[in-house]
């Protein structure tokens, strides 16, 4: 047994969706969450910037003595492979799981690639996709709107304005005949049931942030480090700026009121 928490950071809210499948699927262990709010969106910057986000991300989960870092952000996972290449402790991002996944469910070998633009100019899904299955097609759209519908909760079936904005942005991957589709960053997760609704039935969608879970389960179990089951885990979360509505969301995506355990903390303060 290893009491040592799961960390796990994001540029902002969406990283919670792999905390909620952490919760149900690994609810013995503990988290430490961090939510870089003070500059999301990541998905807009240059690769040089993201790495330096992804470095001090990783340093402030690093205090906290975690068994395993997750980066819960697809940009960071397609882009930031020299941040995350040399930590010490074990790692897992969200794209080899996901096209892992996709390569697994699709039947006509067409993939398409929800994401930031900057994970979609990084080709790293293509990459993790083809090396699996060097006839698979991989279509890719940009979608930087879906972060901020999420940053602002704008997730609601019923919602007129997001339900448009997403056929926009389906719409071409519909058209290349995908019947699969990675939601590339751990934001859209929050949106399934309007893209899945927007795509169709016969699409199948794939969480990036449940399978990094599944990915790091599968890696904790091996290497003996999960703890005893019937534990009851704890989970912190960290943000690196006031947001008012961040407790609110959160609340709204999880299911569970956290007002409670949300800390912030500068990023500007040394770890």
């Amino acid at each position: 047994m290893d009491k040592r928490p799961i960390g796990i950071f994001d540029s902002g809210l969406g990283g919670l969706s792999a905390v909620k499948a952490v919760l149900k699927y690994l609810p013995e262990e503990d988290i430490i969450y961090f939510g870089d709010t003070q500059r999301v969106p990541y998905g807009s910057r240059s690769e040089k910037t993201i790495e330096a986000y992804a470095k001090d991300d990783i340093a402030f989960l690093e205090q906290f003595n975690c068994k395993l870092i997750m980066a819960a952000c697809g940009t960071v996972s397609s882009v930031a492979v020299n941040a995350t290449s040399g930590i010490k402790e074990l790692f897992v991002g969200v794209v080899k799981p996901a096209a892992a996944a996709a390569v697994n469910a699709t039947k006509n070998n067409k993939i398409g690639v929800m994401a930031t633009w900057a994970t979609i100019n990084s080709g790293a899904y293509t990459k993790e996709i083809k090396a699996l299955e060097p006839k698979a097609e991989v279509f890719g759209v940009s979608c930087p709107v879906l972060v901020t519908l999420v940053e602002n909760n704008w997730i609601d079936t019923d919602d007129y304005i997001s339900r448009e904005i997403i056929r926009r942005y389906i719409d071409p991957l519909l058209k290349d005949g995908v019947d699969t589709i990675i939601l590339g960053c751990t934001h859209f997760p929050h949106l399934a049931p309007i893209i899945q609704s927007v795509a169709g039935s016969g699409v199948k969608l794939i969480d990036n942030g449940f399978e990094a879970v599944m990915q790091a389960k599968k890696i904790l179990e091996e290497s003996s480090l999960t703890n005893e089951k019937g534990r009851k885990g704890t989970a912190q979360y960290y943000i690196s700026d006031k947001t008012q509505n961040f407790s609110m969301i959160a609340k709204t995506l999880l299911g569970i009121d956290i007002s409670d355990k949300v800390t912030f903390k500068e990023l500007t303060e040394k770890f």
